[in-house]
């Protein structure tokens, strides 16, 4: 099973982006997508495989936060 969290590009360079997880910073590759600086992305094995809009990104988190207080 994957569980996949949307995180905030921050950065991109080439064909690499920094992605932000709430405090966790990562760099992951951006070959498969076209996500810009301000984008969520859901990444798997170190590549964005879809890009969010921040309305659905912001409800995935809060879900999550929902499920983590329980």
């Amino acid at each position: 099973m994957c569980l996949a969290i949307p995180g905030k590009v921050l950065e991109v360079k080439g064909k690499e982006a920094v992605v932000d997880y709430g405090g966790v910073k990562r760099t992951v590759r951006v070959d498969l997508v076209e996500a810009r600086a301000g984008d969520y992305v859901v990444v798997h094995a170190g590549y964005a495989i879809e890009v969010m809009d921040e309305k659905e990104a912001q409800e995935t988190l809060k879900l999550l936060e929902e499920v983590l207080d329980a």
